[in-house]
C-alpha cells in the first residue's frame, strides 16, 4: 500500500500475475469497507469485494489470450478471470460511459488485513 495525494494505492492481481491492477482509494480511511457478494459465482470463488465510486483503477493484462471475461445473470459486469491460474481479481462495468471496478481483496498484495 502506498500513499498518494488521492489517499492510498493498492495493487494486486491473479496468482500467476497475468492480470494485475492498481487502485487509488480516494479518502484516507482507517478501515476499508468490504462485502461478500451472495451470487453463486462469487460464493464459489470465495471473492470478497471493495470499491469506491471516486476511486481510480488501472488494469494490466500480460497475455490477453489467457485473460477471459465472464458474464452471467443480467450481464451487467465483466468478471476478469485468468484462464491460466483461475483467479478472478477484478470485475468491471460501464455505467453512463464511465468505467467502474470492484476488486477482490483476497488478491491484494502487501496489505495489512486489519484495514478491512
Amino acid at each position: 500500500v502506498g500513499d498518494t495525494t488521492k489517499g492510498r494505492r493498492f495493487h494486486g492481481g491473479c496468482h500467476c500475475g497475468n492480470i494485475r491492477f492498481w487502485f487509488d482509494w480516494p479518502a484516507q480511511a482507517e478501515n476499508i469497507p468490504v462485502r461478500a457478494c451472495g451470487c453463486s459465482f462469487c460464493t464459489k470463488h470465495g471473492a470478497v469485494w471493495t470499491s469506491h465510486p471516486e476511486g481510480q483503477f488501472q488494469l494490466q493484462i500480460t497475455d490477453a489470450f489467457q485473460a477471459k471475461r465472464y458474464q452471467f445473470g443480467q450481464k451487467t459486469a465483466d468478471m476478469h478471470v485468468c484462464a491460466n491460474c483461475g483467479i478472478t481479481p477484478i470485475a468491471t462495468c460501464t455505467i453512463d460511459g464511465r468505467d467502474y471496478a470492484v476488486l477482490n481483496i483476497n488478491t491484494f498484495e502487501n496489505v495489512d488485513r486489519s484495514m478491512f
